[in-house]
């Protein structure tokens, strides 16, 4: 593999935990393993591995590009990962609420409702 991908491997098991890159490893198949190297070595390799904001900063914008886009189904994968970046409840919310006024009340009201289920989930584990 490449240092891109190796980099990106790092990065990834720090932003989302092991327990996840050892699920997302296991599932991958000839069919999106291209796909999936594309991922890790672009944006785990190179954008999340770059020093030029926080983790908790990229993450947070990660939140909002995803609710403002209708990309619903990675956030609570992100909001998981708030606990490895350093972004706080209060954080996420001031990320949705930004997405509300610019994106619209209802893509952010709806990755507020995910984030609330999700960190109820994570508090019972």
């Amino acid at each position: 593999m490449t240092d891109r991908f190796n980099a990106g491997m790092n990065v990834r098991r720090r932003i989302l935990g092991d327990a996840h890159v050892d699920r997302a490893e296991a599932a991958k198949s000839p069919i999106d393993e291209p796909f999936q190297t594309l991922i890790t070595e672009g944006a785990w390799g190179t954008v999340w591995a770059s020093d030029g904001i926080s983790d908790r900063e990229r993450s947070m914008l990660t939140l909002a590009l995803l609710a403002a886009l209708g990309n619903f189904e990675e956030i609570p994968m992100h909001i998981r990962a708030t606990a490895h970046t350093g972004a706080s409840k209060q954080d996420v919310l001031e990320a949705f609420q930004h997405v509300a006024i610019y994106a619209g009340v209802p893509r952010a009201n709806h990755a507020l409702k995910l984030a609330k289920q999700t960190y109820e989930e994570m508090e019972q584990e």
